[in-house]
């Protein structure tokens, strides 16, 4: 059977981590989790452009282990559309190692989520004021790569409800 990936992606404080981790356990699945936040909280000092490659590259290690433990789903907290749009706005330009796995990602379903909870405040997270500009940033990079991708909406119930049902028709193929 096919391992069916499934990246849960999307602006900052839109519920990816929740979610991701909820699907893992009801399909009593692994998932993949966001690589940037350990990497951040170690770190003694200001993160740089030359850290996006790091963190790239150890989310990407991170999901070749884990994939080795599933049955059906692999459920990805981020990737590579995430590291691509952090870069460019962060530093206006995006290394070539995440633009070359970006394009070679094989993920069957994006969980793209939607800027419609409340923000929650993190020292991690940098752009209360721009999730409109990021989401309407993630849709042109999904699409621009013909990424198959749902928007995953509403509370974290019906988040969960949604995200459940398209995961259900991927197994009906």
């Amino acid at each position: 059977m096919d391992i069916k990936k499934i990246a849960i992606t999307g602006p900052e404080s839109t519920g990816k981590s929740t979610l991701t981790k909820k699907l893992a356990n009801y399909f009593n699945e692994p998932y993949v989790d966001e690589y940037a936040r350990m990497y951040l909280n170690s770190l003694d000092r200001t993160y740089s452009q030359a850290d996006l490659l790091n963190i790239a590259q150890g989310q990407v290690k991170d999901e070749q282990q884990k994939i080795k433990t599933a049955k059906q789903f692999l459920f990805v907290d981020t990737e590579m559309v995430n590291m691509k749009i952090w870069s460019l706005h962060k530093y206006g330009s995006c290394h070539e190692w995440i633009l070359d796995h970006l394009s070679k990602q094989d993920y069957t379903l994006h969980l793209l989520c939607n800027i419609d909870l409340p923000w929650e405040n993190d020292p991690l997270r940098e752009n209360p004021g721009l999730r409109e500009f990021f989401m309407s940033w993630f849709i042109k990079e999904l699409e621009s790569y013909n990424f198959p991708y749902i928007i995953i909406s509403g509370n974290a119930k019906q988040r969960f409800s949604i995200a459940l049902e398209a995961l259900k028709d991927l197994t009906k193929l």
